[in-house]
């Protein structure tokens, strides 16, 4: 696939994906901000705010599972380069420096989940 159809421009408040769809994607900030956030009607609880460099909606192509959160484009002209799940397995299998990048993002990313749950927990 030509990169040109990976990269997609968004703009502000636009929906990248929702919470529950079932698409097996990872996508990378080139440009602007993204929102991870909990949407429940109009209420929007925004769990982090990604920029360039950063990657989202990696569970659902490491498991298969459904989308925990809904991205939403937090800036005007945000674009994000989409990594299908194939890709992203090639990747991993031939970049084990993209293998360990994901990875400790990912021990980063728990290790702040468990610190708010522990003092939620503690309140």
């Amino acid at each position: 696939m030509a990169i040109e159809k990976c990269i997609k421009e968004f703009g502000v408040d636009d929906v990248i994906f929702e919470e529950g769809s079932t698409d097996r994607e990872l996508y990378v900030v080139l440009d602007g901000e993204v929102e991870i956030a909990k949407v429940k009607g109009q209420a929007k609880t925004v769990i982090v705010t990604l920029g360039k460099g950063e990657f989202f909606g990696e569970m659902a192509v490491i498991d298969g599972s459904s989308r925990s959160a809904t991205a939403i484009a937090a800036t005007p002209n945000t674009r994000v380069m989409k990594i299908n799940h194939a890709r992203f397995v090639y990747l991993v299998s031939q970049q084990p420096a993209f293998a360990l990048m994901i990875m400790d993002a990912l021990s980063k990313r728990l290790r702040v989940s468990n610190d708010r749950t522990f003092r939620a927990a503690a309140n």
